[in-house]
C-alpha cells in the first residue's frame, strides 16, 4: 500500500487490560480522531492498528491479559514499521474480543496453513484436533480448537491455544506460549520460554534455562536451572524442581522462576 491513500478496512488493535494504549484510554463504540491539523505519522501520532489479526501480537504479544478489538480505519492511510501495521485518522473500535483466548477463537481460521519451515509464517487453525508444525523462527501459531497438537522449533515462537486438552511443544528460544484450555501439556526445551497457562488441571514443563511459567491452581510445573561449569566447559543443569500450584505455597496466576533451586517469584 502506497501512503496517502483512502479507504475503508476492517483491522484489529490490541490494548493492555483495561484498553488502554499509549497512556490513552478508548470505548468500544466510539470513533476517534486526531486533533485538526494533524496528520498520522507512523510510529508517533494517529491510531495504529494491523489488518492481518496475527500481526497484532507482534506489538502486543499473546499475554492472556492484553485485550484485542475489531476496529475500522477510514481515512488517510500511512505504512507502519515493516508493513505489519497501518495508522489512520480516524479508528472506530467496533468489537471487543476481551482477551486472547477469545481473540484466537475468533480468527484462528484466518490462514488455511497448517505447516511451515518458513521464517516468520503465521499459521491459524480453529478446527479440532488440529496438527501444527513448524521449524522457523518467529513464527505466530494460533488455535482455538479441542485436542490440537502443536510443534515449534525454531526461535522466538509465539504460540496460542485455548482448546481443551492441547498438546503444546516447544525447543527454539524465547518462546511465548499462552493457552487457555483445561488439561493443556505444555513442554519446553529452549532457554527464556514463557509460559502462561489458565486452564485447569494442566501440566507444564520447561527445560531450558531462565524460563518463567503461571498456572492456574491444581496444575503442575517443572522448572528447570542451568549453570556454566569451567570442567565441562559448558552449561549443565544445576536443578530440576516439580511443584504442585496449591493456590498457597505455588500462588495460582503468579509467575514462577527457579533460582539456586527454589520457585522465587516474578
Amino acid at each position: 500500500m502506497s501512503n496517502n491513500e483512502t479507504k475503508v478496512i476492517k483491522a484489529y488493535k490490541g490494548f493492555d487490560k483495561n484498553l488502554s494504549c499509549r497512556g490513552f484510554v478508548y470505548e468500544v463504540g466510539k470513533e476517534y480522531e486526531l486533533p485538526e491539523g494533524e496528520n498520522p505519522m507512523a510510529c508517533e501520532r494517529g491510531f495504529h492498528a494491523c489488518e492481518n489479526p496475527f500481526d497484532v501480537l507482534d506489538y502486543y504479544g499473546n499475554g492472556l491479559e492484553n485485550r484485542y478489538c475489531e476496529v475500522e480505519q477510514s481515512g488517510i492511510f500511512k505504512a507502519g514499521v515493516e508493513w505489519l501495521k497501518e495508522v489512520t485518522n480516524p479508528v472506530e473500535i467496533i468489537k471487543d474480543t476481551k482477551d486472547a483466548p477469545a481473540f484466537v477463537n475468533d480468527n484462528g481460521g484466518y490462514f488455511a496453513k497448517i505447516g511451515s519451515s518458513g521464517v516468520s509464517a503465521k499459521i491459524g487453525s480453529s478446527g479440532g484436533y488440529a496438527q501444527i508444525g513448524s521449524s522457523g523462527n518467529f513464527v505466530q501459531i494460533g488455535s482455538s480448537g479441542d485436542s490440537a497438537k502443536i510443534g515449534s522449533s525454531g526461535d522466538s515462537a509465539k504460540i496460542g491455544s485455548s482448546g481443551d486438552f492441547a498438546k503444546i511443544g516447544s525447543s527454539g528460544d524465547y518462546a511465548k506460549i499462552g493457552s487457555s484450555g483445561v488439561s493443556a501439556k505444555i513442554g519446553s526445551s529452549g532457554d527464556y520460554a514463557q509460559i502462561d497457562s489458565t486452564g485447569e488441571d494442566s501440566v507444564i514443563c520447561c527445560a531450558g534455562h531462565g524460563s518463567v511459567v503461571k498456572a492456574k491452581q491444581g496444575s503442575w510445573i517443572t522448572l528447570a536451572e542451568w549453570g556454566y561449569s569451567k570442567e565441562e566447559k559448558r552449561f549443565v543443569p544445576k536443578c530440576v524442581k516439580t511443584e504442585y500450584v496449591d493456590g498457597e505455597r505455588i500462588k495460582a496466576d503468579t509467575w514462577y522462576k527457579l533460582v539456586d533451586g527454589e520457585f522465587v517469584e516474578q
